[in-house]
């Protein structure tokens, strides 16, 4: 209510001190509204569900689908049938973006434009208190696509400056999406075998720069590394890609589709950007801030190209992924969002500290992957599992029936086809990989209390599968 209608209340009531209450309510909020608009980035303490609540039915009702008495001749006037849809959506039906650019304001949805924008700064202060500089993340767009999807816009976009080009040089991931991206931007990728850094797989510097040579700097696209990845692969080289791409005049695309969770993985990107050259890094938000699939974040040091690959997407978009980022990150504040972050540096060493106990335990080990700071990888050997005709796929199996998910297990050896391409050792990044491996990773919103709960149900898996400790020694 404004001041009048309050007033108006007051006479109503019969009570000033009541109405007092709400005035001073309605004022909290109003100044939290103002601190948001003006300043544009996350906010330093949480706001609650109310007042989210609050805020979002005061912009909806900026939308002409909310206008008292509005009468649409349009074919898309939001018209939303189902009022559960309505008010899972907040009463915003119109999306964000027109036909013409994802960024750009629509007269009808002031308040959907509105949400969008200050999403979109809210974001770019995530990622800079994430451990981008400003020169790193100098402008950011949200996208309604998985990281996938949202990679192959970016390829396309760039293979557009550059006519001729159809090659993207790409350290391997062993990550169906990541080469569907370039697949489905219509370039050619060529895969780049990594080595064998003692547990490490990483960037094989030289065979990218010998790939450059070979085809000629004019032919390629773009390098597309990785930052975030199952261990034992660790982040590409990205500083010495990035000097690499600016001496050889080549964009430099970085999927760092989890990486925002790491100020290690945060620090090479900058730091690529300061001395070499990083052109676009893409980020999903599911996978950093907790919301449901749908989104991606594209990021870099060029606000024209962030604007290109907002201008590339056809038609507008919905904007549910915009939504779910901005109930989350005014949920989590500023403040929220860093205890996050540093929570999750402790699960880390938690999970690490506690893997290795248990590898001790076991008679095996925990592969030596420093440069990953989120996965870890346990050898699977000596298991014997081979020789009792089992796959170390079993293991992987047995925990997600006992309600373990997101764990990995790679069986030595594995073969795959992705593309028509053929892999070897599918799913450990290299061939012939020496050893079979559990996968965990200490990600965003972990919990002691889960970390303690997977070893409970591994140990009896070990115990169930008689390996480690367990193990049938015949003879």
């Amino acid at each position: 209510m404004n001041d009048d209608n309050l007033k108006w209340a007051e006479e109503v009531i019969g009570s000033s001190s009541y109405i007092q209450q709400a005035r001073q309510a309605r004022s909290r909020s109003e100044s939290l509204l103002k601190v948001l608009l003006t300043q544009r980035r996350l906010p330093e303490s949480p706001w609650p569900d109310s007042m989210i609540t609050m805020v979002l039915a005061e912009i909806a009702g900026m939308d002409s689908n909310n206008f008292d008495g509005n009468i649409g001749l349009g074919e898309r006037e939001s018209r939303i049938y189902s009022s559960l849809v309505s008010s899972r959506h907040y009463h915003f039906g119109h999306g964000i973006g027109r036909s013409g650019d994802i960024a750009e304001i629509q007269p009808k949805a002031a308040g959907s434009s509105l949400v969008m924008k200050l999403t979109n700064a809210m974001v770019l202060d995530a990622i800079r208190i994430s451990g981008a500089t400003k020169q790193a993340a100098a402008a950011c767009q949200i996208l309604p696509l998985a990281t996938g999807m949202t990679l192959a816009l970016v390829l396309r976009t760039v293979a557009n400056s550059r006519p001729g080009a159809k090659y993207v040089l790409w350290p391997r991931i062993d990550q169906r999406s990541c080469l569907k991206s370039i697949v489905t931007a219509g370039l050619i990728p060529i895969v780049i075998e990594n080595i064998l850094d003692n547990d490490q797989v990483t960037t094989d510097l030289d065979a990218v720069a010998a790939v450059i040579d070979k085809y000629g700097p004019e032919s390629i696209v773009a390098v597309m590394t990785t930052t975030s990845c199952f261990a034992p692969r660790v982040p590409d080289r990205i500083v010495d890609v990035a000097v690499l791409c600016k001496d050889r005049a080549i964009p430099h695309v970085v999927n760092n589709a989890y990486g925002l969770q790491s100020s290690k993985f945060m620090h090479a990107l900058s730091e690529g950007c300061r001395i070499g050259r990083v052109d676009v890094f893409v980020q999903s938000t599911d996978k950093n801030f907790m919301v449901p699939v749908g989104g991606a974040i594209v990021a870099g040091p060029h606000k024209s190209l962030i604007s290109d690959i907002g201008k590339m997407y056809p038609g507008r978009a919905s904007m549910s992924p915009v939504m779910d980022l901005f109930i989350t990150l005014l949920s989590m504040g500023s403040s929220g969002y860093k205890d996050l972050l540093a929570e999750r540096k402790i699960m880390y060493n938690t999970l690490r500290h506690k893997l290795q106990v248990f590898a001790e335990r076991h008679q095996t080990w925990l592969l030596d992957t420093p440069r990953n700071d989120i996965s870890l990888a346990l050898s699977l050997q000596p298991m014997d599992l081979d020789e009792r005709k089992q796959s170390p796929s079993m293991l992987g199996s047995m925990l997600f029936s006992r309600l373990v998910s997101g764990t990995r297990v790679v069986a030595k050896g594995a073969k795959k086809t992705v593309c028509g391409i053929d892999f070897d050792g599918y799913g450990a990044h290299i061939d012939n990989y020496p050893v079979s491996y559990l996968n965990v990773a200490a990600a965003i919103g972990m919990r002691e209390p889960e970390i303690d709960m997977f070893f409970e149900r591994l140990e009896k898996v070990f115990k169930e599968l008689k390996i480690g400790s367990y193990r049938v020694v015949s003879g």
